[in-house]
């Protein structure tokens, strides 16, 4: 399906946004087609997304040109190119988000675990546990984290243990 979004992909309607910061300039223009033809059925299928996003790294008063990368999307959804950019920053925001937490706060990327199926068992457990922060009304997960290891009365009330 790849291949045939790529080959029939047709803008009809393109909103572009520019952000910078953390060292980079970063421009991003989405794409939205709803002509579907030359697509294999999907079934909800309604639209076809293009991001197109180039990074600028900056060095001091230095640009160093980056990369450009082009990403497609399928949705169910009929909105504007605008309402699709959204959608797809807030999704990655969310990811990177809980990606930070868990390497911060985890050491997840610095984990040596490695024979299969620990890594995969360890994630349970990292993911048990920033759940489990959360819902006891936690914003700071290295907070949480502290308490429960210094404090075994904090570690049952979690696991509502007596």
């Amino acid at each position: 399906m790849f291949e045939e979004v790529k080959a029939n992909f047709q803008a009809e309607q393109s909103y572009q946004e520019t952000s910078r910061g953390h060292g980079r300039i970063e421009q991003r223009v989405v794409s939205v087609c709803q002509t579907l033809e030359g697509i294999r059925p999907w079934a909800g299928l309604c639209s076809l997304i293009q991001v197109r996003a180039s990074r600028t790294v900056l060095k001091g008063k230095y640009e160093i040109e980056g990369k450009t990368e082009t990403r497609y999307y399928i949705s169910s959804l009929r909105e504007t190119a605008e309402q699709f950019a959204m959608r797809i920053r807030a999704y990655w925001g969310v990811e990177n988000k809980v990606h930070h937490v868990r390497d911060v706060t985890q050491a997840e990327d610095a984990s040596r675990i490695r024979v299969v199926p620990l890594p995969q068992v360890w994630a349970i457990a990292r993911n048990l546990a920033l759940n489990l922060y959360r819902e006891l009304g936690f914003e700071n997960m290295a907070q949480a984290q502290r308490r429960c290891g210094f404090s075994l009365d904090q570690l049952k009330s979690i696991f509502r243990m007596k």
